[in-house]
């Protein structure tokens, strides 16, 4: 999806239905997100590191790369404030496994799950925009508003990972749906 104009991607993917197929979360269940209803925030990050290894070559100078953590930790401290908002799910996605986003959850604190798409089927059914890191193919950072299964809102690119969660919550709280 190198060189894909921005606008183009929110075009794209704004409107779309999503694919019907479960996602490995992190309290062990597998989430099938055209079967939730009401609304879901997913954001979409490219990796978390592991602490104590060293993140790929050239990672700092990917623009959207770094910058996972702090954005998963935006969304824990606003979780309370989505629901408030009546945003009914709340989820980040990437293509880690899932048994390394559990250890990042726990890590975090997150009281939300992390879905992993490692098999990179959503990511292709949805043809999101992705880009490659030291042989990984990894997401590039969007995050997406989803009301029972359909794209309503896209924000892409994420510029600011920490500011993301605070950027979606006040489009949530201006575009509610309850």
């Amino acid at each position: 999806m190198d060189g894909e104009s921005d606008v183009h991607v929110i075009v794209r993917l704004t409107g779309q239905i999503l694919p019907a197929m479960g996602l490995s979360a992190t309290n062990d269940t597998s989430v099938d997100l055209t079967t939730l209803t009401g609304r879901t925030v997913v954001y979409v990050y490219p990796r978390t590191a592991e602490p104590g290894v060293p993140s790929p070559e050239g990672w700092d100078e990917i623009p959207g790369a770094k910058g996972c953590t702090p954005q998963s930790c935006s969304f824990r401290d606003h979780a309370a404030e989505f629901r408030a908002v009546g945003v009914a799910n709340l989820f980040g996605l990437s293509s880690q496994t899932t048994d390394y986003q559990k250890d990042a959850a726990e890590r975090l604190h997150l009281p939300f799950s992390l879905l992993s798409d490692a098999d990179h089927r959503f990511k292709e059914a949805m043809a999101m925009p992705d880009f490659e890191a030291d042989g990984m193919r990894l997401f590039k950072r969007l995050t997406m508003v989803i009301d029972d299964g359909k794209i309503t809102k896209v924000f892409y690119p994420v510029d600011d990972p920490a500011a993301d969660a605070e950027n979606v919550l006040k489009w949530c709280g201006e575009n509610r749906v309850d």
